[in-house]
């Protein structure tokens, strides 16, 4: 498929890109050349084709959920300006 000026400059706009008079036939042929390229992948059968997640037949590896930290959060709000029942009391910014 080939695109001309018009097309370009209308593309362009849409995709809200400045393209200079003197580069307008070559983006042409770049655009050209994908839509070429996405015919060429269209014609291929893929009706027996399952759809994949992911190109590579992996599963993922998952770790136990285990508690690796001790609880500290007394400690730290003990050196907070102001913490209430295991809060951390701020300023009111909205009125």
């Amino acid at each position: 498929m080939s695109l001309g000026k018009t097309e370009v400059e209308y593309i362009s706009r849409l995709a809200a890109i400045a393209v200079d008079e003197n580069e307008v036939e070559q983006v042409a042929g770049k655009l050209s050349n994908i839509l070429d390229l996405f015919k060429q992948m269209e014609a291929a059968d893929t009706a027996n084709v399952e759809p994949m997640a992911h190109p590579l037949d992996q599963v993922q590896r998952l770790r136990p959920d285990v508690i690796t930290e001790t609880d500290e959060h007394e400690k730290l709000q003990s050196v907070a300006p102001a913490a209430q029942d295991g809060l951390y009391l701020v300023p009111q910014v909205i009125e």
